[in-house]
């Protein structure tokens, strides 16, 4: 074991000095090139996240956009804003906070980019639509092994290596509340993983789309209690944060350095902007015009880090929980909690964290097999996934939390470059499509994506000639 965590390690480096770097780039890139879409149309955001839960109208089959809005979030939101964020002040201090605030900000735009591209390059399936950058790469770029490489690094991210994560932290929450062991935890968690993507799935799937967005909602209501009984501290709290994140002494101290790759990392854990992971979801919509999901999919960028991630950075801030030696992660959230509100939240806290992170199984499992459908349509390999999925949620349960989390980190970055390699070569192709959604908007009109608009895009399956009316 200290063998792997010693071939892992090294991401440090490679996080420092490669992925940052072309994360923010990328970010301040499509930030100028889309005129701060993100700050500028946030009310158009939220308007059009509004109309697609108010309508229920489906064109072919796909799903409303407002559901895609809800898959991709429900990806987004879970172990990671709870165990991710307290990570993250724990080894980089309160000033993480700040640089998992400034990534979102930034990260908005780039989550804006590759849904809409998405968006455009999506294909039919069994009566509704898929896609996401494996299909960008290989109709966009016209590069089929880029497609299969970004595939097979989702795959093993996502329905391996996140899975880990989830059960590390589900397994952590439930010793620490109930004193079960890890182990039996994660024999428990793998056999009913199991048996959910083995078959029987819609109906839990099902249950799992209601409960979770109840206990993430319930989660935040709680923290915006707390910081409300807490409300005379808060200045301090935000000093604190923006203190640590420029200070003096982090520079001197070397700390600086660990509060923005704590930030950054943890940050793009939870928000995924730039990933490639969110636009597999946002691909599903049924819409107009891809720039309309593109805009509601940044704003779910907001909604993780700026609402959820918030949430908890605060519940631990304002606990004399923090700085307590050996607290980290679920367990610090666990105890700050119970500093605020009482022993019962630990036991909340465990709940939460079981469905979200279950969910989040499920979910990160279905990435996996839509890129192996990509790459290839084969039972064979589909099972063999689906038992690697097992073993990886047993693995993570009893693995040191040091290791599972530099996994993700690690593939995480592989992932994420693929990405923003494909988004940023393909950039004014969503440059165009926002342009001419604006230009539409101007006229007064509902956008509708006329093909012809676009004399130069090829192997574009989806939007011919629309026959619905584009007037409001």
């Amino acid at each position: 074991m200290e063998f792997i965590y010693d071939i892992i390690s090294f991401n440090n480096t490679f996080w420092s000095y490669v992925l940052i770097v072309i994360l923010i780039a990328a970010g301040l890139y499509f930030t100028f090139r889309t005129k701060f879409v993100q700050f500028r149309m946030a009310g158009e955001m939220v308007r059009l996240l509004g109309e697609g839960a108010s309508s229920s109208k489906k064109g072919q089959g796909g799903v409303s956009s407002f559901g895609a809005f809800c898959i991709s979030t429900a990806s987004r939101v879970g172990t990671g804003n709870l165990a991710g964020v307290a990570l993250a002040i724990a080894t980089g201090g309160p000033g993480a906070v700040f640089w998992m605030w400034l990534i979102a900000l930034i990260g908005s735009a780039t989550a804006f980019i590759e849904s809409t591209l998405a968006q455009i390059y999506k294909v039919k399936d069994k009566g509704g639509f898929r896609g996401g950058p494996a299909y960008y790469m290989e109709k966009g770029l016209n590069k089929r092994w880029m497609g299969v490489l970004f595939a097979v690094l989702i795959t093993i991210c996502y329905g391996l290596v996140f899975n880990s994560v989830q059960a590390n932290t589900l397994s952590l929450a439930l010793e620490s509340a109930y004193g079960m062991d890890r182990f039996w935890v994660g024999v428990v968690v793998a056999a009913l993983t199991g048996f959910v993507i083995f078959g029987g799935v819609h109906r839990i799937v099902k249950a799992s789309e209601y409960l979770v967005p109840v206990m993430a909602g319930g989660y935040v209501l709680l923290a915006l209690y707390i910081v409300v009984t807490n409300l005379s501290e808060l200045p301090a709290v935000i000093g604190l944060i923006v203190r640590s994140a420029f200070g003096f002494e982090q520079v001197a101290g070397g700390g600086l350095g660990a509060a923005i790759m704590m930030g950054i990392k943890r940050g793009l854990f939870s928000n995924e902007a730039g990933m490639g992971s969110a636009p597999n979801a946002a691909a599903a919509a049924d819409v107009t015009h891809p720039a309309k999901q593109g805009l509601v999919q940044a704003l779910g960028v907001f909604v993780d880090t700026l609402l959820v991630c918030s949430a908890t950075a605060f519940i631990v801030l304002f606990s004399s929980a923090y700085g307590a030696e050996d607290l980290t992660g679920i367990e610090l959230v666990q105890a700050a909690l119970a500093n605020h509100i009482g022993g019962w939240a630990v036991s909340f806290i465990a709940i939460a964290v079981f469905l979200l992170a279950f969910s989040s199984l499920v979910g990160n499992y279905y990435y996996g097999e839509t890129n192996i459908e990509f790459i290839k349509s084969s039972k064979t390999w589909l099972f063999l996934y689906r038992l690697a999925v097992v073993g990886m949620v047993l693995f993570g349960s009893v693995a040191k939390v040091a290791i599972v989390w530099d996994l993700a980190d690690l593939f995480m970055a592989f992932m994420a470059i693929t990405n923003l390699i494909a988004i940023v070569l393909l950039g004014r192709i969503a440059f165009d499509a926002l342009k001419d959604y604006q230009e539409q908007k101007r006229q007064g009109r509902n956008p509708v994506f006329h093909l012809s608009h676009f004399q130069s895009l090829r192997n574009v399956e989806c939007w011919g000639e629309p026959n619905e009316p584009d007037l409001k």
